[in-house]
């Protein structure tokens, strides 16, 4: 008997193939789970129609994705950020804090997919971002210094002494 898989079959082959099977396991097993479809002239047809189609939509996502690249890869996140002695700020600049400021220009990234090392210090640091298996962009951010974080310090320091 001859089945099109409509899921990978461990030992057996890969969603889409069409694979020779014994027909007690066919109609007991592999059809009724869902796992096959019988192998006519229509649904090998309608198998491979559905296979342009998805092959379209993931280069569309690709397309999408290296579009989306171009824009951050050119544009840069600023953080300010409270210092402290030695330009050493105060926490750390974490992916879901990109997130959030990708987010509030519109562009809507789950922080799972940015890669940042820890950003302690001030300065100007590379982040990556997988928008694609295929896809990564590089992202830039930059931190600075609030303005007046450290004379505040400086003021309260005067004061304890």
């Amino acid at each position: 008997m001859k089945v099109i898989l409509t899921e990978d079959v461990d030992g057996l082959g890969q969603q889409g193939e069409v694979v020779t099977v014994k027909n007690g396991y066919g109609r007991n097993y592999l059809i009724p789970k869902g796992l096959a479809l019988v192998a006519t002239d229509s649904v090998i047809r309608h198998q491979q129609e559905l296979r342009s189609q998805a092959a379209h939509k993931l280069l569309k996502k690709k397309e999408d994705a290296e579009a989306l690249q171009k824009m951050l890869e050119k544009d840069e996140i600023v953080f300010q950020a409270r210092v402290g002695e030695d330009d050493r700020i105060f926490g750390t600049v974490t992916a879901q804090q990109v997130a959030v400021k990708l987010a509030a220009r519109g562009l809507e990234i789950d922080r799972r997919k940015i890669e940042v090392e820890d950003i302690r210090t001030v300065g100007v640091f590379t982040g990556s971002v997988k928008l694609h298996p295929e896809v990564t962009a590089q992202l830039k951010i930059r931190v600075e210094s609030e303005e007046g974080a450290v004379e505040e310090e400086e003021a309260a320091d005067a004061s304890e002494a």
